[in-house]
This record gives structure tokens, sequence and C-alpha cells, in this order.
């Protein structure tokens, strides 16, 4: 069997950069007038109707060279402009233009006095590009275009092609359908639509292909490329009104990525969780082990909040499922959130507010105390605690903390040897734990007789440790003088009708489970999570991974690397290391971490690899899951 050759045929503008040469030289030129940006928008128009054909390239060409203004030195800086904007895949695709650049070349609308210079850099000569050029004026304005050259008229590029007279198989990839008439006109043979920077639908509906990126490309053509699995194949389910930001940080960076406002029941979570990578979610969502058992793809969750008892985590480690949370990204929200609280509740803001709402005007200094020289209790002593300790003693709080494990005292905070001592110390007493199953009614009839008369309790940690009977007991008969609680036993997945027993009792405070939903902590954990969760899949590392062995190590050039996953037993990196041996791989570094269930080997390796060397890999006894990162 004879292998066809192939030449791959690119555009320049929106594919081989982010931008549109023209648009940013306007930026350049335009500058500091007044009708900027009228002009732009004018000029940007102007480019989608050409590239789209609604005009004719020609006229396209001539209406946005009149507005630029242009003179052949502002040519220089764009030049300096277009060698930051080049597009993501393609810049970390270089080896690719260097491997194959006889078989390369660039069918562009543009310029070759910004083109070449670009190019120049992935190895594509000037004689393999083609491009229009500029005319210049005696003062060097940049005045038109030469009307000789075929690219300057409409579908120019069909006719530039045909002169080529490439041989062997003609692959077009560009953005616009003025490169798919290329292949309308049957002088090339595949055209890829190429969407990382922009989509246009027109150029999508009739190409062969659709590609996200380079890598994409590459992959489906079977070439070398910087990864060994295109971004835009990796599926991202984003579930319960994660914060857009992360759907945006994961979007960029090349993941086909969906968002769904509300919680999935079991059931549904696992009918949808087939085909994904990348499961984020917040603490409504139960990935149960029959989710697991049902996620055939499943590398990583993201849990953006800070509690993960909604996770099995034993079973994802067992699967080898990476999982990651958010512990610091809302602790400012949660500790304000108390602040206020504290306060509204010591001088009874909220009875006094309704009374208003309801016509009455009760101006009384009774039930009405400052907070300063009032005893705080806070249960938990973790970062949220800590620094809820510093802001309230700053406000001239004495405060009081329990914690089971051994905590250092912040300030004047006085560590309490019982739940016990600090309860009946207490004015407010606010909760802090996590979520740990055990923490269950932590706060129930006994302990809410514990606290002195009148003292006030605060909840924005987990809805199961505080009995809600006894606290409704509790106010009932005045022994707790007030409460206000963000966190349920039981809250439903989406919005709407929502009942508690707390309802209807003065000086209580019931807000929706919303401690750390502020916009800047939700923002914050938009970017922590994503950044985690593309850290692993981009690179390996695993720090701050709640469930697995902690790597970082950094990116390699010209290597490989494998990622193997499995049972800590003994004797398996041996294993592995004889399966590379067998195949005369040299290992660069090789990185490995444990704990007590599984063990997490990275390799890098230095030469190109006989593929079987992985199926190899992947019959290691005891091994999990095995990826080849690039």
């Amino acid at each position: 069997m004879v292998e066809v050759s192939r030449k791959y045929v690119f555009d320049f503008d929106s594919t081989l950069t982010r931008v549109e040469a023209l648009d940013v030289l306007a930026e350049m030129t335009l500058e500091g007038r007044s009708n900027k940006d009228e002009v732009i928008k004018e000029i940007q128009k102007i480019t989608n109707l050409g590239i789209d054909g609604d005009i004719s390239f020609t006229e396209s060409l001539e209406r946005r060279i009149k507005l630029l203004h242009a003179k052949k030195e502002d040519l220089d800086g764009l030049v300096e402009q277009l060698r930051s904007k080049i597009s993501k895949s393609i810049e970390s695709n270089k080896d690719f233009f260097e491997k194959y650049a006889d078989d390369i070349y660039v069918i562009s609308c543009g310029f070759k006095e910004f083109i070449d210079p670009i190019v120049k850099e992935y190895n594509i000569p000037s004689d393999r590009v083609y491009a229009n050029t500029f005319k210049f004026d005696e003062e060097g304005n940049i005045i038109g275009f030469d009307e000789k050259n075929v690219l300057s008229q409409h579908n120019g590029k069909i006719d530039c092609l045909k002169q080529m007279n490439l041989d062997g198989e003609v692959q077009v990839i560009g953005d616009g359908y003025s490169d798919y008439v290329m292949r309308e006109a049957g002088i090339a043979d595949k055209f890829f639509a190429y969407t990382e920077n922009v989509h246009r639908e027109k150029a999508a509906n009739n190409a062969d292909y659709v590609t996200p990126s380079l890598d994409e490309f590459l992959f489906v053509n079977k070439l070398p490329r910087n990864i060994s699995y295109p971004k835009n194949r990796i599926k991202v389910l984003l579930l319960e009104n994660v914060h857009t930001a992360a759907f945006d940080n994961l979007s960029e960076d090349g993941f086909s990525v969906e968002l769904i406002k509300h919680s999935l029941s079991e059931e549904e979570l696992i009918e949808k969780i087939k085909g994904v990578h990348v499961l984020g979610i917040r603490s409504k969502t139960q990935v149960t082990q029959t989710v697991l058992d049902a996620a055939d793809k499943l590398l990583v969750v993201g849990a953006f909040c800070i509690g993960t008892t909604q996770i099995d985590l034993e079973t994802a480690k067992k699967k080898g499922i990476v999982v990651f949370n958010a512990p610091y990204s809302n602790t400012r929200s949660v500790v304000e959130l108390a602040i206020g609280e504290i306060i509204m509740l010591m001088r009874s803001v909220f009875d006094r507010s309704r009374e208003i709402h309801e016509g009455q005007w009760q101006k009384t200094a009774a039930g009405s105390r400052e907070v300063r020289g009032k005893n705080l209790g806070i249960v938990g002593y973790g970062n949220i605690g800590k620094q809820l300790s510093v802001l309230a003693e700053a406000m001239g709080m004495r405060v009081y903390y329990y914690d089971v494990d051994d905590k250092l005292a912040l300030g004047n905070a006085v560590k309490c040897n019982t739940l016990e001592d600090l309860l009946s110390v207490s004015d407010v007493v606010t909760l802090h734990i996590d979520d740990n199953k055990a923490n269950k009614n932590f706060i129930g009839e006994r302990e809410i007789k514990q606290m002195k008369k009148g003292a006030m309790l605060i909840n924005l940690s987990r809805g199961f440790v505080v009995d809600i009977d006894a606290l409704a007991e509790g106010l009932k008969n005045g022994h707790v003088g007030g409460a206000a609680v963000d966190v349920y036993p039981d809250e439903p997945a989406s919005n709407g009708n929502f009942q508690t027993k707390l309802q209807g009792f003065p000086n209580v405070i019931l807000t929706p489970h919303v401690g750390g939903s502020t916009e800047e902590a939700q923002r914050d954990i938009a970017d922590f999570v994503p950044n985690k969760i593309m850290d692993y899949i981009n690179s390996g590392n695993t720090v701050d991974a709640v469930n697995f062995p902690n790597i970082r190590l950094p990116k390699q050039n010209k290597s490989h690397r494998f990622l193997h996953i499995h049972k800590n037993v003994p004797g398996i990196m041996a294993k592995i290391n004889k399966v590379l041996a067998q195949y005369e791989l040299n290992i660069n570094s090789q990185y490995l971490s444990t704990d007590n269930e599984v063990g997490y080997v990275i390799t890098d390796l230095d030469k190109e690899y006989n593929k079987e060397v992985i199926k190899e890999l992947k019959k290691v006894e005891n091994t999990i899951k095995f990826r080849v990162l690039y």
C-alpha cells in the first residue's frame, strides 16, 4: 500500500493568529480619534462580510484600507503585536510545523508584509506564503493593494490554489467560508473549519471536519502533537449553577463544557455521567459508588465548595478518580456573614425591621445589646473559626473556642477543654465544624440546655450538625435568645418552596445556604477549582487533591509523559520499568507517591515510542488507570 502524500494549506487571520490583522492595525492607527470605536466596528463588519462571501473580497479589501489611514511604518508595530497573538494550539505545536515544513503552505487574503515575518518563525518560508501586497505612496501611506494579485479578487483563493498545482491530498485549514470555497471548487480534498478563535456558522456547516484546535486537526490526521488527546474531546459537566467563570476558564483552555444550573438525582447523574471526563459539583449532588460505577471515562471531580462528604472518596480513589475542592476560597465570606449575624442578633435588628415593614414604630433599647465585652464561643477552630476569632476580638468580644484537635489560639482567644465549658460561658455560639457524618446532631437537646439562658446560636457549617427540633424547642421556651441558620438537614435541589420548623420565630435569621455565596467567593472558587482540574489534566499534578497522593512536577519539553495509577502493592515500579526497558525507552525523570491504597507514578521519556508499550503498561498487574499525557 502506497501512502498518499498530503499538503496542508493554512489560512492566516483567525487561524494561525487569534485575530484579524487589519483589525489590530486599525486599533493602532486610529488611536486617539473620536470616532475610533465606530470605525473599528465598521471594519470588523466589512471583514466578516468578505469572509462569509456576502460581498466580494475586492470590495471588502478596498473599503477596509480606506478606513485604516495606515502607514508603512505602522507595519513593524503590527508584526510585534501579532507575535503575541498566535493561536494557542498553533504555538504549542511548533514541532509539527518544523517536521512537516515542506508540506505546509499559507494562502491568505491578508498581506505578506505582516504574514511573512510571523510564519517564518514557524519554518514557513516566504515562497510558500501566498498573500496580497500593499501599495504605498511617496510618503509611505498605504493607499491600496496589488490588483493583479489573484488573492485580491473574489474567490481568489481558488485560482491561487489551482496555480500552485500541488500533488497528493490537499487539506485546507481556515476559519471562513472563503477558505471552504477551495474545497467546493474541487481543488482541495478536505476542509477543516478552524474554530479555536471564532466560530463562523457558514464555514462550520460546510466543513468536512470542525476543528476547535490544531490538536484536533493533528489527532484526526494521526500526526504528532503536543498532547495525546485533544482537549475539545474532553467533556466537562458542571452542575448546581457553578459560577460562569468556571465555564469560561475551562472552555478557554479548550475543553468541551456543559453547564447545568441545578443538581441531578442519582438516577439522572448515572445517565448523564457516561462519556464525561470531568465532573464539577457543589454540595447537593451526591457522587455515590453507583454513580462512579457508571462513569466510564471520569478522570477528576471538582467540588466547588469546602465539603466533600457528598462524594464517595474511597470509591473514587479505587477507580483512579482524583477529587479537588475549594477549602479556602469562601472563608472570608462565611466569616463576614457570621460577624453581621452576631451584631444583628444582639441588636434584635430583624425584629425591628419586621415591625417597620408591618407599619409599626417600636423604638426600644430592650433586647438590644452591644457585642463589645460579650463572650463568643467558636466551635471548630479551623480556617473560618480562626479568622472569625481575630475579627470578633477586634470588635471587643472575648473569644472562646473548642476543637477536637489541638489548635493554637490566635490573639487572646481561650481554649475550652470541653464543649460544655464553651456552651456554658458563651453569649453567642457559632458552629464551624466539618462534614464528618459523626457530627450529626452535634448540637442537640442536651447541648442546647447547656447554653447560657438567652444565648444565641449561629450555624453556618452543615445542616445536620444541629437537631432542628431541639433548636425550635429552645427558641419556643426562651432558653435560646435567637438564632441564625444558613444550612438545613434537607435542602431542595433548586430554588422554590421551602419549609422548616424554625420559621416564624422572633429574632431568628434564616438564609438559604448563602454563607459562601458572595460574588467574590464564587469567583475565587471558579478560578481555584478549574485551575486544579486543568493542572491535573494538562500536567498530571495532584497537589491539593482530597483523596490522592500529592505530586507537583514541572512540564517537560521534548518528552513524553506517562501517568500510571495502581493499587499500592509491592513491585509495581519494577514491573513498569521492566516494560519500559523491554521497549528500550530512556527515562528522563520519574515520580512516585503513594498512600495506603493507591500509588501514582509519572514517567517522562525522551524518545519516540512504540505504541505497543501502552498496551503492555495497561496490562501491568494491579493497574487502575493509565494515561498518556503528551
